[in-house]
């Protein structure tokens, strides 16, 4: 079920960055030959007009097949129907065919956000204005820390009920908070704790030991080694959601941008750890913790991810869309087209580049397995 999940939501937003390029390029005349979901080999197919719209075997995506977008010589010669090609458009008709797949990712990451919202979207209190419009607030455990005794105990989005040691107890009918916990770990002075915690709806127990160092600038104290929140679920009219999808979607957006952009830097300078970068098969296994939390955990993880599809897009390498906007802007620039030879072979090397990254990703996604 998890990788029919992950399947589906993999489709949808590959669909919806593909409709982005075919609808700005229906919309600016240039001719679409096929507008497929999935790969071929073609299962069947209808055209409609001049395109073909088809269902394929293979179901990893979709494509859109534009008339000279991939460039030829003869795509350049102005005479018949290549007037509608693709290379023969103004360059800006040509940035916004491309840019188009990369607006449409954002903003659908913004209506999956806005619906989110409207429905009741998982958000930590401390964040807030105000605690206005929150409800079924829990402290959840948010991250563990490598090396540290609660790794591979908690996990995240474990609500945190209880904690015991042989001597004390720390529950309530009230909300516990993140401090009450700290003081209380604290307090055990390194003895046994136990937890009880709520893992997917099902009731956990299992105990830690806590340790000192885990506070830089109190090494003295003892500490678990995970952070914590409280975390509600936000329900919000659709005016509000609006204005939260908006927010939600830009600061992800300059997060995973910010994020890219130092991974990449680092693979220049050597610094990069790939073990921290998951690929396809550890996204479906995101998928599938996030289906199993709720379907608004669904839909926001999906809206991260369309998210991550538009900033790796938007990155100015060949066979990517940002690395075809590069060659429109120097042929903008130099007022005339790059050798069609030149620019294919760019292509060709920027897509076995990026298969070689896609392996070496899913070599460690598979090794962590293990």
């Amino acid at each position: 079920m998890t990788i029919l999940i992950f399947l589906a939501v993999l489709v949808v937003l590959i669909l919806v960055h593909e409709f982005g390029h075919f609808f700005v390029a229906k919309k600016s005349g240039i001719r679409v030959d096929e507008f497929g979901i999935g790969f071929p080999p073609k299962i069947i197919g209808k055209k409609i007009g001049e395109t073909e719209y088809t269902i394929n075997w293979l179901p990893l995506g979709g494509f859109v097949s534009i008339w000279g977008e991939n460039p030829t010589d003869e795509n350049y010669t102005d005479s018949g129907d290549n007037s509608r090609s693709f290379v023969q458009q103004p360059k800006y008709i040509q940035a916004a065919v491309l840019v188009a797949g990369v607006a449409m990712n954002i903003l659908f990451a913004f209506v999956l956000y806005v619906v989110a919202f409207m429905i009741g979207m998982p958000t930590a209190i401390e964040s807030l204005e105000t605690a206005g419009n929150v409800h079924d607030v829990r402290l959840v455990v948010t991250s563990v820390l490598p090396e540290s005794p609660a790794l591979d105990q908690l996990l995240p989005n474990d609500e945190i009920v209880a904690l015991h040691t042989s001597s004390a107890s720390l529950s309530s009918n009230e909300q516990l908070t993140s401090q009450e916990v700290s003081e209380f770990i604290s307090s055990s002075n390194g003895a046994e704790v136990t937890f009880e915690v709520i893992r997917q709806n099902d009731p956990h127990t299992l105990t830690l030991q806590p340790i000192q160092g885990i506070f830089k600038d109190d090494p003295t104290r003892y500490g678990a080694g995970f952070s914590m929140s409280l975390v509600g679920i936000q329900s919000l009219p659709i005016h509000l959601a609006i204005v939260e999808g908006a927010k939600q979607t830009y600061f992800a957006f300059i997060d995973i941008t910010i994020g890219l952009y130092g991974f990449f830097t680092g693979i220049v300078t050597g610094s990069s750890d790939f073990s921290d970068v998951t690929g396809p098969v550890g996204i479906v296994g995101l998928v599938g913790d996030a289906a199993a939390l709720g379907f608004v955990w669904l839909i926001s993880f999906s809206a991260f991810i369309s998210l991550n599809l538009a900033v790796i897009n938007l990155l100015p390498f060949p066979a990517l869309d940002g690395g075809r906007l590069v060659l429109v802007g120097i042929e903008a620039i130099t007022r005339k087209p790059i050798n069609p030879k030149i620019a294919t072979r760019l292509n060709q090397i920027g897509f076995i580049a990026l298969l070689t990254l896609m392996a070496i990703v899913t070599f460690n996604d598979v090794a962590k397995l293990f």
